[in-house]
């Protein structure tokens, strides 16, 4: 992909129309040695996840070769390569987790919505991911759901509860 508007700063000639929301953040760091993290990061928040085309743009307008840019959003697990559901599940599997029952919570996760970690709903609604730690241990097992709305942490969970909240969330939908 070739960039041909131009305008973003970053001397490449990268403005592409379908990625606009993005040229603010290359006019910034476009050309700063050491901040391609930052751009994955900030064009996953834009767009949800990292696409092949945002690759090739983001590539484009910073001079680092696709395949580097493949090469570090494959090895950071905070990147997505896959659109994500409506509702990002974030399940805890951190020590105190695992010990009060974060794989049966797991467990009833793909027996209400027939999905495993990293897998989407067919109705891209849930995307599942497993997280080493959410930092709320003395809610064990936890999950977090992340929507446009914002995060809620649920916490002390049961089979019932996960199977309620999504029902819940769900029928909002």
């Amino acid at each position: 992909m070739t960039c041909t508007s131009g305008g973003c700063g970053c001397g490449s000639n990268c403005n592409n129309q379908e990625f606009s929301e993005l040229a603010p953040v290359m006019d910034k760091y476009a050309k700063v040695p050491g901040s391609i993290i930052t751009i994955l990061q900030k064009a996953q928040d834009i767009y949800g996840y990292l696409s092949f085309d945002a690759i090739l743009y983001i590539s484009e307008c910073t001079g680092i070769k696709p395949a580097k840019i493949y090469g570090i959003a494959t090895f950071y697990t905070q990147f997505r390569l896959k659109p994500i559901g409506k509702n990002l599940i974030m399940l805890c599997k951190g020590t105190a987790c695992h010990v009060n029952g974060a794989d049966m919570i797991e467990e009833a996760i793909f027996e209400e919505l027939a999905i495993t970690d990293g897998e989407t709903t067919e109705d891209g609604l849930f995307t599942l991911n497993n997280m080493a730690c959410l930092g709320c241990c003395s809610l064990a097992p936890v999950m977090m759901i992340k929507n446009a709305d914002g995060d809620e942490t649920y916490g002390s969970l049961t089979k019932d509860s996960v199977r309620s909240t999504l029902r819940e969330i769900r029928s909002k939908a």
